[in-house]
C-alpha cells in the first residue's frame, strides 16, 4: 500500500462497509454531517465524541468563535433537506460595520446584491441540529464521552477513555475510519507517524478572548444585528456577531506578547479597564462587568495545522480541521469542512467499488483548496484589523464593486468568491490576482473612482476569461 493511495484504483478495494464498522471520530458540526451523508447511503455509522452530549450540557463556554455560515456549508444543508431547520437560528449579515474612534460606524456591504450575506450561528445550535438528525436516520449511533486515545492501524482499532474515568478503557473495531475529530486529532497523529508527508503546524502570535454583549433590558439588539462589527485598531481587533437571542459573541483578537497591547500585558481587572477604556470605550458601554467576562473563559490560541496525506489506503480518511485547521479570520473553517464532506460523497458515490480511489481524488481536489484558504484567512485578518480603514483599500474596493455592475461575467471579489459561490478556494486566488494586478494599473495616482479610466478598465477586464459556474 502507498503512502498516499496512488495505486488504490490499481489493486484490489472495497466499498464502505466491506470489512468492518464505519467509524467516524469526532461529532462536531463536520463529523455530524459526514455521518448524515453516509447513512443517507444507507450506511450503519459509530460516531464517537470525547465531549458530553451538548444538547443536554452546557459545553459553550470558551469552546469556539460564533460561526460565520456562507455558501460552502449552506448548499450540504440544502442537499440534505436541513437548511429550514437550520434556518431559523441565522441571523443574516450583510457587510462590515466599521468602528472608527470618534466616528459613526460604517458599513461596507459584502456585495452588491440582497442575497450577498453571510450568516451568524452558534456553533452548539448548529451541532445540535445535525446530531438530531443523524440520530434520526436510525443508521447513527453516537457515542459521547469517550476521548480517542490511540489509534493502532494495523489492528484497525481504536482505544477510546471514558471522559469521567480514565481508566474506563474502550476498544473499537473498524473496517473504515474516517478522522474528524479537530486540529489536535489523534487520527490525524496516527496517520502522520504512519505515512509521513509534511506536516505543517504553524502558530499565529495572536490569540483570542471571547465576550459578550448582553441583549437590551427590555429584550432585542444593542447595536444592529444584521453586520459584522469590526473595531480595527491596526496590530488588534475586536468583533461582534449577534445571536438569535439578542445577544453578541465579542471576539478580541491580540498578540500574545509584548507591550500593552497584548493578552500578556492584560493580567488585572486595572489593566483590562484601561486598555477597553483606551482602544474599545463603545464596547465598555456594552459589556456590564467587562473584566469579569474577560477572565471567566480562556484565552485561545490560533494557528494552521495541517497535513499533505490524509488517507491510509481506503482503510482511513481525515476530513475537516483534522486534515487541515485554519485560522478563522475568513470565517471559512466550517466552511470549507462541511463543503469537504459533500465533495467526498460525490466521489464515492462515483466509485462506490473503490473507496481507495474515491479517497485519493478526494485528497487531490481538496489539498490545494485547503492550502489555498489558509493563506486567504491570514490575509483577511490584515485586512480586517488595518485594511478596512486605508484609503488605498477603500478605493480599489470601491472600484471592483463598479467593475462587478458593469461586468458581472468577468469579474467578481475575492471575499464574494470565497463566501458566496463554490468555486474552487485555489482559483479563486487565482482569479483574486488577476483582478489586483488590473486595479492596481487603473488606480495608479487617482484618489477616487471618478479619476479611473473606465474605458481602459473595459480593456482590460474584456482579458479575462469569463467566471465558471458553481453549484
Amino acid at each position: 500500500m502507498t503512502a498516499d493511495g496512488d495505486l488504490a484504483g490499481l489493486t484490489p478495494t472495497k466499498s464502505l462497509g466491506d470489512d468492518g464498522p464505519i467509524v467516524v471520530v469526532g461529532a462536531g458540526p463536520v463529523g455530524s454531517l459526514l455521518a448524515l451523508y453516509l447513512a443517507r447511503r444507507g450506511h450503519r455509522v459509530e460516531l464517537f465524541e470525547s465531549r458530553p452530549d451538548l444538547r443536554r450540557t452546557d459545553i459553550a463556554a470558551g469552546r469556539s468563535i460564533n460561526l460565520a455560515l456562507a455558501t460552502r456549508g449552506i448548499v450540504p444543508l440544502r442537499d440534505l433537506g436541513l437548511f429550514e431547520t437550520v434556518e431559523p437560528i441565522l441571523v443574516p449579515m450583510a457587510g462590515r460595520m466599521v468602528h472608527q474612534p470618534g466616528e459613526e460606524p460604517t458599513l461596507q456591504p459584502y456585495g452588491l446584491g440582497a442575497d450577498d450575506v453571510i450568516h451568524s450561528v452558534s456553533r452548539t445550535d448548529l451541532n445540535a441540529i445535525l446530531l438530531d438528525a443523524a440520530e434520526a436516520t436510525g443508521n447513527v449511533e453516537i457515542r459521547f464521552d469517550l476521548r480517542c486515545r490511540a489509534v493502532d492501524l494495523e489492528a484497525k482499532t481504536l482505544t477510546f477513555t471514558g471522559a469521567a474515568d480514565d481508566d474506563a478503557v474502550v476498544t473499537v473495531d473498524y473496517g473504515t475510519l474516517f478522522g474528524c475529530d479537530g486540529a489536535n486529532s489523534a487520527v490525524a497523529e496516527a496517520l502522520r507517524n504512519d505515512l509521513g508527508g509534511h506536516h505543517r503546524n504553524e502558530p499565529l502570535d495572536h490569540g483570542y478572548k471571547e465576550l459578550t454583549i448582553p441583549p437590551a433590558s427590555g429584550g432585542g439588539f444593542r447595536i444592529d444585528p444584521n453586520a459584522l462589527h469590526i473595531w480595527p485598531r491596526g496590530e488588534f481587533m475586536v468583533i461582534a456577531l449577534a445571536n438569535p437571542e439578542g445577544d453578541f459573541t465579542v471576539t478580541l483578537f491580540l498578540p500574545m506578547k509584548g507591550s500593552e497591547t497584548s493578552f500578556e500585558a492584560l493580567t488585572s481587572a486595572e489593566a483590562v479597564e484601561t486598555f477597553f477604556d483606551r482602544e474599545f470605550p463603545e464596547i465598555v458601554e456594552l459589556i456590564p462587568n467587562l473584566a469579569d467576562d474577560f477572565f471567566d473563559g480562556p484565552t485561545g490560541e490560533l494557528a494552521t495545522i495541517g497535513t499533505d496525506r490524509w488517507h491510509r489506503g481506503d482503510e482511513a480518511l481525515l476530513v475537516g480541521d483534522a486534515a487541515y485547521a485554519i485560522v478563522p479570520f475568513h470565517g471559512q473553517g466550517m466552511n470549507l469542512g462541511m463543503e469537504s464532506v459533500r465533495i467526498l460523497d460525490r466521489f464515492v458515490g462515483e466509485h462506490p467499488d473503490d473507496l481507495g480511489l474515491a479517497f485519493t481524488r478526494f485528497t487531490t481536489d481538496r489539498l490545494p483548496d485547503a492550502r489555498a484558504i489558509a493563506k486567504m484567512a491570514i490575509d483577511n485578518y490584515v485586512e480586517m484589523r488595518a485594511g478596512v480603514v486605508d484609503p488605498q483599500y477603500l478605493l480599489k474596493r470601491e472600484l471592483a464593486l463598479e467593475l462587478e455592475r458593469r461586468f458581472p461575467d468577468k469579474i467578481a471579489a475575492r471575499y464574494g468568491m470565497v463566501m458566496f459561490t463554490t468555486m474552487h478556494y485555489a482559483e479563486v486566488v487565482k482569479r483574486h490576482h488577476r483582478q489586483q494586478a488590473i486595479l492596481d494599473e487603473l488606480v495608479g495616482e487617482a484618489t477616487s473612482v471618478d479619476q479611473v479610466d473606465l474605458d481602459r478598465a473595459a480593456a482590460l477586464v474584456d482579458r479575462l476569461a469569463p467566471l465558471p459556474a458553481w453549484t
